[in-house]
């Protein structure tokens, strides 16, 4: 056959939409249309911008199969990657309608690997917030689970249209935990890479002081494993390198793992910082899991950082690149920067990051980089580290809208994110699993952090824990 109905298309993960490619029993142009028409009936939840939908089909229909996913509907975040096709705006008023005359690298590298790009997700502003409800987009990204609460951000759009079927697969970036965070607030799985695991290039080389890095939010850990065998590879002139993986993610996590692991648990954060019982009880059901699975567990302390140090760098970093992305756009405009450009956050962010001095600068790079080895010492001992993902559950919207101080932010964040963005410091692989939900049915999210380049350990226990408690049946009820 050469179609598929709705209702098939979103119980498909992408490997599965790729196989049915390859026995001839759909087509792309089917994919992409079945695609479109759950956007069409999610589009109350307001996950997408910048739609091609007749140019995508068009696409679709002259598709010639190739990569691993042999051209399946695939989502861009609206996060800046260069793309000839979709203009971006990254949230902003300010920097609406900004267009590519070459592809980065990885959007590349995404079509190379079968993936059909007919819209771009949605985003905080400047991917700075934890919250996906930017003015530019007419408020905020809705939760298919529940509506009050937020899909978390940056990559918030990407979360939803994975959750809510709409694609099997969607491209997501972490600076501070923006793949992690909405695949916990939308239940499902999310793997921030290494540094320097998959390209920035050409335009960048890295972003906001390494912290930075991108790739995909999935149903499945095969379609992530899938992806990151895609996209995955070191970029000549690029100032990071993960250690080259052995071998195939996909086949790994098809494998019996060659022994048991050693895995410590961080059941406290940094300062007394609370952490709610429903998402220790996270924590409590993968750890026991994984002890039925054969592993060791091990209670080890947290990393001995000083967490409100780190959370004062990150906002140095922060506060920075909001006066290059600004000023970089006003010049361009050639007109003076309107008070409705930019949100409040961001606005104050900009005056802060004005008075940043070269030295603040320098200080916050090198505390990251302390934070890297604090994290390795800690975990000398074990070769994974499970934390919950969030310290409360997925927070109401407009708790973490970007409205107040910049820094009083920031202090909100980090005590909500207080696992995520330590762990684009350190550079580490971590990825957040849909392992538990509330009795009203909010995901919660549980983090499993492996060690700078192993990418390999975090998958396959990834895909173990889905093969004993899996979760990518559970889905939010049907619209439309």
């Amino acid at each position: 056959m050469s179609s598929i109905e709705p209702n098939d298309y979103d119980k498909l993960d992408g490997v599965a939409m790729a196989q049915l490619l390859a026995d001839g029993e759909t087509t792309s142009q089917a994919l992409m249309a079945c695609a479109i028409d759950a956007a069409r009936r999610n589009a109350d939840l307001n996950a997408l911008t910048y739609e091609r939908c007749d140019e995508s089909l068009a696409l679709a229909r002259d598709w010639q199969p190739r990569g691993v996913f042999r051209g399946i509907p695939f989502l861009l975040k609206d996060s800046g990657l260069a793309s000839t096709r979709f203009p971006s705006s990254i949230g902003s008023r300010l920097l609406d309608d900004t267009t590519y005359t070459v592809d980065a690298t990885l959007t590349g590298r995404f079509e190379q690997a079968g993936l059909i790009s007919f819209a771009r997700s949605t985003v905080s502003e400047l991917c700075m917030g934890p919250s996906t409800e930017a003015v530019r987009n007419g408020g905020p990204t809705f939760n298919p689970w529940d509506r009050s609460r937020s899909v978390g951000g940056s990559s918030g759009g990407a979360a939803v249209a994975v959750a809510a079927g709409i694609v099997p697969v969607a491209h997501g970036s972490d600076g501070g935990g923006s793949i992690r965070l909405p695949a916990a607030c939308c239940g499902v799985y999310g793997l921030k890479p290494s540094r320097g695991r998959v390209p920035m290039g050409p335009f960048r080389n890295e972003g906001w002081g390494g912290m930075a890095v991108d790739g995909v939010l999935t149903r499945t850990v095969r379609d992530t494993a899938a992806a990151m065998d895609a996209i995955s590879g070191y970029e000549p002139g690029a100032p990071y390198g993960a250690p080259p993986k052995a071998g195939s993610y996909l086949e790994l996590i098809g494998r019996a793992p060659e022994r048991p692991l050693r895995i410590g648990v961080w059941r406290q954060a940094w300062n007394g910082i609370a952490i709610a019982p429903e998402c220790l009880a996270a924590v409590d059901r993968t750890v026991a899991l994984c002890r039925d699975l054969g592993h060791e567990i091990v209670e080890v302390p947290l990393p001995d950082i000083d967490y409100e140090a780190f959370v004062r760098a990150h906002g140095t970093v922060l506060a920075s690149n909001i006066v290059l992305a600004v000023d970089t756009r006003v010049k361009l405009r050639g007109r003076a920067l309107a008070a409705d450009d930019i949100e409040e956050v961001i606005r104050d962010g900009y005056a802060v990051g004005k008075g940043i001095a070269a030295t603040q600068y320098v200080e916050a790079i090198q505390r990251f980089h302390a934070i890297g080895r604090a994290f390795e010492a800690a975990m000398r001992g074990c070769d994974i580290a499970i934390s919950t993902t969030l310290t409360q559950l997925p927070v109401m919207l407009g708790e973490l809208a970007l409205t107040g101080g910049f820094w009083d932010f920031r202090t909100k964040v980090s005590r909500y994110a207080t696992f995520l963005a330590v762990i684009n410091a350190s550079g580490q692989p971590a990825a957040t699993l849909p392992m538990n939900r509330t009795a009203e049915g909010v995901p919660i999210g549980t983090q499993l952090i492996g060690h700078f380049g192993r990418e390999d350990q975090v998958l396959a226990l990834s895909a173990q824990l889905e093969r004993a408690a899996p979760w990518a049946s559970v889905r939010p009820a049907a619209r439309g």
